[in-house]
């Protein structure tokens, strides 16, 4: 669909839809989830829910093909209960929790039965979550998380995550588990942020874009060698894992080539947000955005817009902003942006946009759209056919 078409389609279908909104293409989604499940080729996908945050489209997600998509990265152990009592099972905690009270309530759901794993990276962790186990009487399960990041002359190339980056490191804590008969080793996750997060085709950067292929290149063999080394360890000292998890959306295409990874985690690439649009090797769909509504003209060829300042997480910088979507041609300008409660737009001539009309956006992130909105209109065929609550909606805000 063209550009203008798409923004008459997208007029006409929330024409009575008091602004601001947020929604989902659930056509466009399908097609997002259908080249996610090919590009992960064998492996299982782990969908990573803080991408998302509305559990109708985790279970949209799940649906579609429930031999590929199997499992939950959750992000807080709070949103871990949440879906836990939504009905979701199959929980990995992205990252390690600490509070106890809110680490006793998870082990109540596995207690009940609902297969929940935690995720540890040093003995702290670990001494934690063995003594709450041991208080209640059931097994826990734990992942470990390994530091896929590189280290070059001057250059940290990767994400600050896990003190575990090689076998050596590794070792006493994964001995440290399987010695305790209240927990149980279950899995490894590594994150090679530094593949599936950067982006290597950023407009007017040809030289940095070059370097950062190159980059990527020489991490995709490290990181598998090192993934390799650790469940090598992991197998000689009687560790039974039920599975190795790497990657994410953006390294798709290299985690899958590797024979030790069972399954592999995705998320952003399912709603497809702006900073998606600079990556090489892929494109998926234009799954979700929001809508503001043009409130005032202030000259000829320009138009302000109330709110739509959505900016995103992670280092700040121009690509983190809210991205103009509908209709093409609008530009921000640079010493406002998108604002809080205003965002003027230069008006490419030729163009009519009328006080009252919408502007659609896309967030710079995936999930984080979510925080900003009760709900997302769910369209699909030009009819708005459902409304799934975020888990905003929900009543629910984790971090």
């Amino acid at each position: 669909m063209k550009a203008t078409e798409a923004y008459a389609y997208y007029k006409t279908v929330f024409e009575r839809v008091p602004k601001p909104f947020a929604f989902v293409d659930l056509d466009l989604l399908d097609r997002n989830i259908a080249s996610i499940a090919q590009a992960a080729g064998s492996k299982k996908v782990r969908i990573a829910s803080k991408s998302i945050r509305c559990a109708d489209v985790m279970r949209r997600i799940q649906g579609s093909a429930p031999e590929v998509y199997q499992g939950i990265m959750c992000y807080t152990a709070d949103e871990a209960s949440l879906l836990a009592r939504e009905g979701f099972d199959d929980l990995l905690l992205g990252y390690p929790q600490w509070q106890a009270e809110r680490l006793g309530e998870l082990i109540a759901h596995i207690e009940a039965g609902r297969s929940i794993t935690f995720m540890v990276d040093c003995e702290e962790h670990v001494r934690q979550i063995e003594r709450l186990a041991a208080e209640r009487g059931v097994v826990v399960p734990l992942c470990l998380d390994i530091d896929m990041s590189a280290d070059y002359p001057g250059l940290h190339f990767g994400v600050w995550r896990s003190p575990l980056s090689a076998w050596e490191q590794v070792r006493p804590v994964a001995e440290r588990i399987m010695a305790s008969p209240w927990l149980k080793l279950e899995g490894i996750m590594g994150y090679e942020a530094q593949v599936a997060g950067v982006g290597d085709n950023m407009p007017g950067k040809p030289l940095k874009n070059r370097i950062i292929r190159w980059l990527k290149k020489r991490s995709v063999s490290e990181v598998a060698s090192r993934r390799r080394e650790v469940v090598d360890g992991l197998v000689q000292l009687g560790a039974e894992l039920r599975f190795v998890n790497a990657g994410g959306t953006g390294s798709l295409d290299s985690s899958r080539l590797e024979p030790c990874v069972t399954e592999i985690t995705a998320g952003s690439g399912f709603y497809a947000p702006g900073l998606f649009d600079h990556y090489a090797a892929f494109r998926y769909e234009p799954a979700a955005a929001y809508a503001v509504e043009v409130v005032r003209r202030p000259r000829p060829d320009i138009v302000t817009c109330m709110g739509g300042g959505y900016t995103a997480s992670g280092a700040v910088g121009a690509e983190k902003g809210a991205k103009v979507y509908l209709p093409e041609g609008l530009e921000q300008f640079p010493l406002e942006g998108a604002g809080e409660v205003q965002t003027p737009l230069r008006v490419k001539s030729g163009d009519q946009l009328a006080i009252g009309d919408p502007v659609f956006f896309r967030h710079a992130k995936a999930g984080e759209l979510c925080e900003r909105f009760m709900k997302l209109y769910a369209v699909s065929k030009g009819q708005i056919v459902a409304e799934y609550a975020t888990y905003r909606g929900m009543g629910a805000c984790f971090v």
